[in-house]
């Protein structure tokens, strides 16, 4: 059974009151409990498995079932719910998959569900707009649908077509067809105050009381969950448990729990480390925080490499980037993740941190063998750093080939960091990931392309030194052949692109 204590918000200051003259347990529940707002209701949690879902959560325990499961591994949109936190007296507004969001990541926030949209007897403007413009069929997948224009709506209220777009991009729809639904999100446009304006320095208010500075903790006897609230709590957790899962976004290791049946054991989330959400900026390089989700970095990077800006906007959808990291795209070590390649060849680095030492590799040192890194027990990633164009004559190109354009896993991801003054090419360095056990450079292509001339007969060296830099391997997604000529292809169109810009190489209008 679990421990569930529910408030109102209305009643958060009469708590509170009591909080502080003297009510122990209550004092207990707000300081070590994992403490959210389920809509406008304080929620905290004590002895629950850390291993339940947020949709297991409302569905199971909150019988709140217009949040539905579909894949329940973050690919179909049918269990979005949307997330607000209160910075700098403002909310914030994000969409996520419920499927695969644990419930510690919740501390501190507000978690809005469909049930909740609805004003007294009106619908909210989204969903009537979903109704005037036939936006359903079956059903199933409207309410997803709903979450996520409500999150669009809430922080564009005048949403471009590409913000459309990219705001529905994780819901998948079977039967009514997206038109229908991209019209009724143009008509909720503007729409004016809600209910949740109304609330808002309520809300505010309600967040900023929940306790922040004091770890909290999920605890169900057989299953923990640890949420530090700073880097030196976080670094003596994993001294203390060096065996824990540390838990940022979630979006490829919460799956374990969701289509493997397993749990995670000792469970680390560190969501609520300040210092793990930073993002700093000189003239040379960037350093980010390695649990600063993607959706908060990504415009500062594609400012400076458009290309990889295009490439993270398909490492999933929105509701994923809300909560995908780099820290853990890096620390999960897959082959084919889509970061790992990019910063191999941007020479970027990697701080791990120990207790107070702190050591920073090569991110292309960071990765052993399949799932095998160089990190060492009780070690964490703290930041990546990633340098800059170092002059006009850097060229980055990054591709990503899968079967969907959104939403899905590579195939093959290829980066080409090239350097050409005068024709000729003085740097290169050339990263893939689906080629090899890890996101590997290709030397001998490098070696192949550095100090000659940047010309057809330099690219056709270079695409056979691609068959000694790897011996790719045959899986459900793509063939050993098929890999490696895409691979050499897509050296042939980084080549065309650099030495005839205006040649169209790409699908640019694609919706």
């Amino acid at each position: 059974m679990s421990n569930i204590k529910i408030i109102n918000v209305t009643q958060l200051t009469d708590f509170m009151i009591s909080i502080e003259s003297g009510n122990k347990s209550d004092k207990a529940m707000a300081d070590n409990n994992i403490q959210f707002l389920l809509n406008d209701r304080l929620t905290t949690l004590s002895n629950i498995d850390p291993n339940t879902t947020i949709l297991q959560y409302l569905r199971n325990h909150q019988q709140k079932t217009g949040t539905k499961e579909g894949c329940a591994s973050g690919d179909c949109g049918a269990c979005t719910v949307v997330v607000t936190g209160s910075v700098a007296g403002r909310l914030r507004y994000k969409s996520l998959n419920a499927c695969i969001s644990l419930l510690p990541s919740l501390h501190g926030k507000q978690l809005i569900t469909v049930e909740d949209l609805q004003d007294g007897e009106r619908l909210h403007p989204v969903q009537q707009a979903m109704v005037d413009f036939h936006g359903s069929q079956c059903g199933f997948c409207t309410p997803g649908f709903i979450m996520s224009l409500f999150a669009l709506h809430k922080n564009f209220p005048d949403p471009t077509q590409h913000q459309t777009l990219e705001a529905l991009a994780g819901n998948l729809c079977r039967c009514t067809g997206y038109r229908a639904i991209v019209d009724a999100a143009a008509a909720a446009k503007n729409h004016g105050e809600d209910q949740f304006d109304r609330a808002r320095n309520q809300t505010i208010n309600a967040l900023n009381a929940i306790a922040k500075d004091t770890m909290a903790e999920l605890d169900s006897g057989c299953e923990r969950a640890f949420s530090p609230t700073s880097l030196s709590q976080l670094s003596q957790l994993m001294i203390d448990n060096p065996k824990a899962r540390i838990v940022a976004g979630g979006t490829d290791i919460v799956l374990e729990i969701t289509q493997m049946r397993k749990t995670l054991g000792t469970i680390v989330y560190v969501g609520n480390v300040p210092e793990l959400q930073t993002l700093e900026e000189t003239d040379d390089e960037f350093t980010i925080g390695a649990a600063l989700p993607y959706s908060e970095f990504t415009p500062h990077l594609a400012a400076h490499y458009p290309q990889l800006g295009d490439m993270i906007e398909r490492i999933g959808s929105l509701q994923i980037r809300n909560q995908g990291t780099l820290g853990g795209n890096v620390g999960n070590a897959s082959p084919i993740g889509d970061m790992p390649p990019a910063l191999i060849a941007l020479e970027a680095r990697v701080n791990l941190r120990c207790g107070h030492k702190v050591r920073q590799i090569a991110i292309e040192d960071y990765f052993v063998d399949y799932k095998v890194t160089s990190q060492q027990p009780s070690e964490f990633i703290e930041s990546i750093v990633i340098p800059k164009p170092r002059s006009s004559t850097q060229h980055l190109k990054v591709y990503k080939i899968s079967k969907r354009f959104d939403d899905d896993i590579s195939a093959v991801l290829a980066v080409f960091n090239l350097t050409i003054e005068n024709d000729i090419v003085t740097q290169a360095r050339v990263a893939f990931g689906g080629m090899a056990g890890i996101p590997a450079r290709a030397k001998n292509c490098e070696t192949a392309l550095i100090a000659q001339p940047f010309n057809q007969q330099t690219i056709d060296n270079a695409k056979v030194q691609l068959t000694n830099d790897f011996s790719p391997m045959s899986d459900v997604r793509a063939s050993k052949d098929y890999r490696m000529t895409v691979a050499q292809n897509l050296l042939q169109k980084a080549f065309i692109e650099i030495s005839q810009p205006q040649t169209n190489t790409g699908v640019v209008q694609y919706a």
